[in-house]
């Protein structure tokens, strides 16, 4: 189904004028980022050269999507901004509430009257802003974007990291908070530092046991999570139009795990292929007349090194499989070394799960791969050693996999056919385990694996693969098993192999759905009511500009040690379920972080009660006594999710300063939004000099000014007092966010209200 076309018409009749418009101007080739970046600058941001990692760009975004853990904050803001309708195309997907448990129908059921609350407000806020709502069951929403949003050359923000997604189709579609995403839907330009960009030049060809998910893996070895930190993935050559669009997706999807604002494809005919089977046909024509702007010029291409900042070249004909973990995306083992790495490291051994599905990896060529190695299992007399769960990406996926036979190949090797949703790759799974906190091992096609992600379990042991090397995995139910070398014994007692996997592209006989689960915006009359009693959703009260005074003496909430991602600021999993109630869901704020100071999590020293609290608690009580509070951090703080509960959430409990030695990209801009400090070390060995209690003042706020370092005094308990200076990335308009309390009152402020 083609939506928006009008939008994309008119959007087509005017790109090709936009990149000629800027080649002219930077009168240089340009790389396919470059293009989109520079055909969607706003009104507020002129057309000339802006400094990549440096100058922040205003862009006119051509749409936007939120899922339903995110859409709750967004559009709790939206509805105080003042408009009417959104300025827009934008959706609403419901696929992070429901809990994987017994299986899709079971699971929906349960979901649907736990969650109805919050679904019933998502729907009638949709309705009324004229926002396209997608209902619980109808898919996850990267899926659901590629399937009926994405366009080669548009770009796109989303309230989920994984927005990146829509790569797969050419796009630049980037990850946000919902603040950002309320600019959009305002009308306001969205506002962006310009991009780095990183090339990554593709020859040979994928074969045998070797998948699209194997790029990303081996791109996240070399890169790590900060790796990719405000810059664009480029993917380009021969071996790049070799791959499907679905293919492309999943590369783009994990390049979240590296931390870049996102990753894109040039146009070709595998996205024509794609855009024609999933009922875009006058879209894929369009496309083919302006094709040679929907990728980069060849001299970008043929001398990547001159225009891009960073190249990196993968011949795919070489590429091994790659499993990837535990507890890091990044941590990259090619296949023929994955079997000493759980020696060495002593993993377990025993693969307990197999998970396949999710954004990811859950399109049909996915699944017929992962089917065609489902079938040996059935055919060469093996018991499947491990528990295995299929999670389709979206109902067209699942009605069409269940018509072509796909599901039933899974479910006779006992596979269980979980919902249309997120589930476990969000931690939103009932595991059945014995013990909760018992060290094992899973293995998913999903794209992130921190530390108790899945199931809540720290000792889980996550590895991350594609959906065929998992297939393998859960019939061996041992990572000391090589698929490519290894035998296994069947029932029989023969010893026999798995064979490649094999797949289709696309399904011959065309996608198909009896109900895509979309439902269209009402023309008016639909009122929106949230209970006052509820304890899932909380209309929000505007946040007070931080003052000076209010930084002077501060304490130190938590001074977090090692990796910090979202996941440890604001857990998933059953804390979901406020995530449109700030007051409740604020307490879960850094529960997860471990505490430098004794190396726990959870549990600070509070120094007006003298006693370890848990942070939120410690936080409330600085608060009603009036005393700031502030946070210390190490490297790449906030990587991972978009959430920007991970930003509201010490903002509402009185933090005024987040103080790192680095930041991953959309949680430093979610601080910012909502009227923070959010602060580097000059030099990051001034982390080490921080105590749990010193009073801590920054001086400078007074004279806040773009480019201009801040400085931290610590008055320590012994009398001495130490400061050295701290960096900022505020320009202009950002510190005008600060001194109106949050981005959003300056939206209100700007519109009058």
């Amino acid at each position: 189904m083609i939506f928006d076309l009008k939008m994309i018409r008119e959007f087509y009749k005017n790109y090709p004028a936009r990149v000629d418009a800027a080649k002219a101007k930077l009168k240089r080739p340009l790389t396919l980022s470059e293009k989109i970046l520079y055909a969607h600058l706003h009104a507020d941001s002129p057309l000339q050269e802006y400094k990549r990692g440096g100058d922040y760009v205003f862009f006119q975004v051509d749409r936007v999507a939120m899922q339903d853990a995110t859409a709750q904050m967004a559009l709790l803001q939206f509805m105080t901004c003042g408009r009417k309708k959104v300025a827009v195309p934008s959706t609403v997907h419901c696929d992070h509430l429901i809990t994987a448990d017994i299986g899709a129908s079971k699971d929906m059921v349960v979901a649907l009257d736990k969650n109805r609350e919050v679904f019933d407000f998502l729907s009638t806020v949709s309705q009324k802003y004229g926002i396209g709502f997608w209902k619980p069951g109808a898919g996850i929403i990267h899926q659901i974007v590629l399937e009926n949003y994405g366009f080669p050359g548009g770009m796109m923000i989303g309230t989920d990291s994984h927005t990146v997604n829509a790569g797969g189709l050419g796009m630049v579609a980037i990850g946000v908070g919902g603040a950002d995403a309320v600019d959009a839907m305002s009308g306001m330009g969205w506002e962006l530092q310009m991009p780095k960009l990183i090339g990554v030049k593709l020859t040979g060809k994928l074969r045998g046991w070797t998948s699209p998910k194997d790029v990303i893996l081996a791109v996240a070895g070399i890169l790590t999570v900060k790796g990719g930190t405000g810059a664009i993935v480029e993917y380009f050559g021969p071996g790049a139009q070799s791959i499907s669009a679905t293919g492309k997706g999943t590369i783009c999807n994990m390049g979240a795990e590296i931390g870049a604002t996102t990753s894109t494809f040039g146009y070709d005919k595998s996205m024509f292929r794609y855009l024609k089977a999933t009922g875009r046909n006058k879209v894929a024509l369009m496309c083919n007349k302006v094709a040679p702007y929907l990728t980069g010029d060849a001299e970008c291409y043929a001398n990547p090194e001159k225009y891009f900042d960073q190249v990196i070249e993968i011949d795919l004909s070489k590429l091994e499989p790659h499993i990837n973990g535990p507890f890091t995306p990044d941590l990259a083992w090619p296949l023929s070394k994955f079997a000493a790495a759980v020696k060495k490291n002593k993993y377990p051994v025993k693969l307990e799960v197999g998970l396949i599905g999710s954004c990811t990896n859950s399109s049909y060529e996915d699944l017929t791969r992962a089917a065609s190695v489902a079938r040996q299992a059935k055919e060469k007399n093996l018991d499947v050693q491990a528990e295995f769960t299929v999670t389709p990406g979206s109902e067209l996926i699942r009605f069409t996999a269940e018509r072509d036979g796909l599901l039933k190949e899974f479910e006779q090797i006992g596979g269980v056919v979980l919902a249309n949703a997120c589930g476990p790759c969000i931690g939103q799974w009932s595991r059945h385990m014995d013990d909760l906190k018992r060290p094992n091992s899973i293995m998913t096609s999903f794209n992130r694996n921190f530390t108790g992600r899945n199931d809540g379990n720290p000792n889980t042991h996550a590895f991350v693969a594609s959906p065929e090397i998992v297939t393998a995995f859960a019939i061996a139910g041992d990572l000391s098993f090589n698929p490519k070398r290894s035998t296994l014994i069947n029932k029989n007692g023969e010893a026999v192999k798995l064979d490649p996997p094999k797949g289709v592209e696309l399904p011959k006989n065309g996608f198909a759905v009896e109900d895509a689960g979309y439902i269209a915006p009402a023309k008016g009359g639909v009122k929106i009511a949230v209970d006052k009693k509820s304890d899932r959703l909380q209309l929000l009260k505007p946040f007070v500009a931080i003052t000076n005074a209010e930084l002077q003496n501060m304490r130190v909430l938590i001074k977090a040690q090692g990796k910090c991602t979202t996941d440890h600021i604001s857990m998933a999993g059953p804390w979901l379920k406020y995530r449109g109630h700030l007051e409740n869901i604020s307490n879960n704020c850094y529960i997860g972080a471990t505490n430098a100071f004794n190396g726990e999590r959870n549990k600070v020293l509070n120094l007006e009660t003298g006693q370890y609290m848990e942070v939120p608690a410690s936080a409330r009580v600085y608060q009603k006594k009036g005393i700031g509070t502030i946070i210390f951090g190490e490297e790449n703080l906030g990587e991972g999710s978009s959430r920007e509960h991970a930003a509201m959430e010490p903002r509402y409990l009185g933090v005024k300063a987040v103080v790192v030695k680095s930041f991953a990209r959309i949680h430093q801009t979610n601080l910012k939004k909502q009227g923070m400090l959010a602060l580097t070390f000059a030099n990051p060995a001034d982390y080490d000099k921080v105590r749990q209690d010193d009073q801590v003042s920054i001086q400078g706020f007074d004279t806040f000014a773009p480019g201009k370092p801040l400085h931290i005094v610590l008055k320590h308990s012994d009398g001495s007092t130490e400061t050295f200076a701290v960096n900022h990335t505020y320009n202009e308009q950002q510190i005008e966010w600060v001194q109106a309390g949050s981005a959003l009152n300056k939206i209100r402020k700007d519109f009058g209200m």
